[in-house]
Formats: structure tokens, C-alpha cells, sequence
């Protein structure tokens, strides 16, 4: 059942409006930071809000413009894009609460500009998650873009700086790309409205059905860090913790799986790549990915790079789950789209805690401090496990879905590829906590911690308990399943 309302615009510009709010109120600073809390909770309640109209496959539409002719821009809210919405619209509530607690910490620069640019952002992702076409996905992920660019370059460092622009040139190179593949696919089909399934299918020329894969996975891999175009991710890190878990867990980079997806089910369509076996080679670099950043993950030193190539091999695990074109695979992809959020900016919480607290930054000096910061590394166990797939963490779930969807595809090659991944998982998880609870070296100086900051462990404690949550309390997990499942049955047809 379609549903016409205005509630997906309002939620989409309700951070917008905080943001020029926030910038009206920088001599005010908790006024300034008041507008932020005001809007993510308005914006969660007007997503949460179309939860009753899409959980049992209602779609919720409201019509932008008609910018091309037969090609209107539009919102449509299902249940993959409710997913993704529910999920940056919830964490950026919590990331409000730890960015106050981390920029007061540390009295950072450019505050203003920090929560304006952090506003926009999640007005973009919001664009992003309820974009009923690819136009209107196109001008919200090029948003997203430029929103990020100044939280990127916060620092103003030479470092920050080169990352910032190292991060401008992939994202907007890809995104030519994706406009190409946009024009392409609206001259040839005279549309751009996602559909259930795809709508390709007989509406484009077949020569050239490989090259159009290619723009729309390059121009949404780049965001998603798949392998060779990753490499503005870890160079990303030089931003505040806050804003990395931003880019890990809320906008950036789960906006490219989630585009993803978006192109595998509502563009192409699992008949057509399963026919043509386009789907082929995004499996195998998508595989590729998932071994070599976990690989490469256990040679770093510093915590958040470390993260960061966590992240770049947990994303894969959602790609190769689309790539696999089956319902539970499907499944499990979007079950870990919200898994790996939660777990994984707990660890973000957990390593911005131990720098603001001992400034620290490296996994060779944190010894010592797992008995002066015993909470912080309990709950950076927590998301260790849940990320590596132990049971009954929420992470252990969404690895089953994919791993039986590897098994329904009869290619145990990706099922053994998840296994040695979730063992690799451990491999660089847990030398940083033996680390942090090894005794420091005789003749060595005790580390200073500094007196312990709640409005930092709070949304790290909620995030942890959540990625608990979802792996053990029953209605959470069959709420998070239903929309997971719905959205596979759109796909799918079934």
C-alpha cells in the first residue's frame, strides 16, 4: 500500500534548518548546541513515525519535482530505506551527545562549523536513504560529499588538508561516473525510478549492460572503500573520532553499500546480473576486499587506522551478500548494514575515550590502561565479539544470514572467505585489548588517565548494549529481521 505524505521531506530538512540555526547561534554556544539536540530527536520521531506504514511492505511517496519528463523527483520510503534512515537518524542523536563531550574535551577549534557541517550531513543521508530514483539519490550523495569535506579537513593541518582533498577527488571523480551511468540509463529506458527487482531488464541494450555495472559500482565503491579505490578511508582518519565514527557507521561510507544495494535490487534486478553474471566479479572484489583489509589491518599500530581497514573489510561483507543474489544472503546484508553501525562506532566511542582521557593513539602504548579504563575495554570487547561473530552479539546474526546465503549458492569459496574473515576479525581485535590489560614494563612510567567523562561512555554504554540488544532480546530482533526480510522479499518477489 503507498502511502503520499510530507513526513520523509520534513525528516530530510529538519537538520538542514538546525544547521543555519547553529550557525546563527555561534557567539551562544549551548544554544548552538541545543538546535542539535532538538533536531535529531524531532528527526528520529518523523522517521520513526513511518515505521507502522512500511513494516509490512507499504511504501511511503511524496514528489519533489518533475525535473525530466516521465521522471519526477520523488521520495519513496520502503523498507530497505527506512532501515537506513532509522539507523543514521538514531546514531546521530548519540554522536550528538559524544561530540559535545569530546569538542568541550578538548576545546576544538571551528565548533560552528563542526555541528553545521554535521547538520547538513544528516540531512543528506536522509536524502539518500529515501530517494525514490537515481537523480534524486545522485544530488543527495554529492551532498553528502561536500557536507563531510569540512569535518574531513577539521584539523586544518597539513595532514587533514591532504586527506580532505584526497577524499574530494575520489568521492567527486565517482560521482561523474554515476551521473554518466544516470544520463546513460534515462536516455536508453526514459527512466530513473528505483523498482523492486529492477527495471532493466529488457529496456537496455545488452553490449553495453557491463560498462553501465561498472560506472554505478565504481561511482557507489568508492564510498563503500571497495579495493583499489579505498584509500582515502585511512587517510581520513585525521578527523576528530566523532567524525570518523560519522563516516563509518552513519553517512559516508554506509551510504556506498547502501547505493549498493540500492543498484543490485532496484536497477539491475537479481534475474538480470544472475542471467548476464554480472554479479560475478563483484562478488570476487568484493571477496578480495574483505581478506585484504583485514589482512592488512593486522599490521597497524594505530587504533583507528586499524578501524578504519576493519571497516573497509565489514563493508564487503554487505557487498558480497548482494552479490551472492539470493533472499537470505539479501537478508543478512541489511541486517549487518544496521549490525556493524552499532558495533563499530562503539569502538570509535571507545578509542575517542582513550585518547581524550590519555591521548593515546597506539596500540603499543596502551599498555596498562585496561586497569585504569576497565569500562572503556570492556565495551570495545563488547564490539570486538559482536563484529567478529560471536553469538549472541548482533553481529553473529547478520554473519549467519550470509553465510547460509553463501551455502544456498552452492559456492563455498564465499562461504570459507566469511570464515577466515570473522577469524582474522579476532586476530586484530584482540592483541588491542591484551594490550591494554598487559602490566607496564618494570622501570616504565604509569600512564596518566585523566578523570573519567560520561558524556562520552553514556552513548558508547547505549551503542554497546544495543549491539547486545539486537542479538538477544526477541522483539528487537524480529523488528530489525522484519525490515531486513521485507526488503529481500521486494527484491526478490517474493
Amino acid at each position: 500500500m503507498e502511502t503520499v505524505s510530507a513526513t520523509p521531506l520534513l525528516a530530510v530538512l529538519v537538520s538542514a534548518f538546525a544547521g543555519v540555526l547553529i550557525l546563527f547561534s555561534r557567539r551562544l554556544p549551548a544554544l548552538r548546541e541545543s538546535w542539535t539536540f532538538i533536531a535529531a530527536f524531532i528527526k528520529f520521531g518523523l522517521v520513526a513515525s513511518l515505521y507502522p506504514l512500511v513494516k509490512d511492505g507499504g511504501t511511503v511517496i511524496f514528489t519533489l519535482t518533475d525535473f525530466l519528463p516521465d521522471a519526477p523527483l520523488f521520495f519513496r520510503v520502503d523498507s530497505l530505506g527506512l532501515t537506513f534512515a532509522l539507523l543514521s537518524s538514531f546514531l546521530w542523536l548519540v554522536t550528538s551527545v559524544y561530540s559535545v563531550g569530546y569538542v568541550r574535551a578538548l576545546k576544538e577549534h571551528a565548533q560552528t562549523r563542526y555541528y553545521f557541517s554535521f547538520a547538513l550531513s544528516l540531512s543528506a543521508a536522509l536524502g539518500i536513504a529515501f530517494a525514490g530514483d537515481l537523480v534524486t539519490f545522485f544530488i543527495f550523495y554529492e551532498l553528502l560529499t561536500l557536507a563531510t569535506y569540512p569535518l574531513v579537513a577539521h584539523k586544518e593541518n597539513q595532514e587533514a588538508l591532504k586527506a580532505a582533498r584526497k577524499y574530494l577527488v575520489y568521492s567527486l571523480s565517482a560521482g561523474g561516473l554515476m551521473l554518466l551511468a544516470i544520463a546513460w540509463t534515462y536516455l536508453e529506458t526514459g527512466s530513473t525510478a528505483f523498482a523492486s527487482g529492477g527495471f532493466l531488464a529488457g529496456q537496455f541494450d545488452a553490449r553495453f549492460l557491463g560498462v553501465l555495472f561498472f560506472l554505478f559500482i565504481y561511482g557507489c565503491g568508492v564510498k563503500a572503500s571497495l579495493f583499489p579505490v579505498h584509500a582515502w578511508l585511512p587517510s581520513a582518519m585525521v578527523a576528530p573520532v566523532p567524525v570518523s565514527a560519522l563516516l563509518h557507521a552513519v553517512a559516508v561510507v554506509k551510504a556506498g553499500v547502501f547505493g549498493v544495494l540500492r543498484i543490485t535490487g532496484y536497477v539491475f534486478g537479481p534475474d538480470l546480473l544472475h542471467s548476464t553474471r554480472l554479479s560475478e566479479p563483484l562478488a570476487a572484489i568484493a571477496a578480495f576486499t574483505l581478506l585484504g583489509a583485514s589482512i592488512i589491518a593486522l599490521a597497524q599500530d594505530n587504533l583507528k587506522r586499524r578501524l578504519a581497514y576493519s571497516t573497509i573489510s565489514q563493508l564487503s561483507y554487505i557487498i558480497l551478500g548482494a552479490a551472492l543474489l539470493t533472499p537470505t544472503a539479501m537478508t543478512g546484508a541489511v541486517l549487518h548494514l544496521v549490525n556493524h553501525a552499532f558495533l563499530k562506532i562503539t569502538l570509535f566511542f571507545c578509542a575517542g575515550i582513550i585518547y581524550v582521557q590519555a591521548h593515546k593513539e597506539n596500540i603499543s602504548d596502551l599498555r596498562g590502561l585496561g586497569r585504569k579504563m576497565p569500562l572503556t575495554f570492556i565495551l570495545f570487547g563488547v564490539g570486538s565479539l559482536g563484529l567478529a561473530g560471536f553469538p549472541p552479539m548482533s553481529g553473529f546474526i547478520s554473519k549467519w544470514f550470509l553465510c547460509q546465503g553463501a551455502v544456498d549458492t552452492g559456492m563455498t569459496i564465499f562461504l570459507t572467505v566469511y570464515l577466515i574473515s570473522s577469524l582474522l576479525n579476532l586476530a586484530y581485535f584482540v592483541p588491542v585489548l591484551i594490550s591494554a590489560f598487559l602490566p607496564v614494563p618494570a622501570g616504565q612510567k604509569e600512564p596518566e588517565v585523566h578523570a573519567q567523562n560520561w558524556q562520552l561512555l553514556i552513548p558508547a554504554c547505549i551503542t554497546a548494549s544495543l549491539g547486545l540488544a539486537f542479538g538477544c532480546v526477541p522483539g528487537l530482533v524480529l523488528s530489525q529481521y522484519g525490515l531486513a526480510a521485507e526488503a529481500a522479499k521486494k527484491v526478490f518477489g517474493g
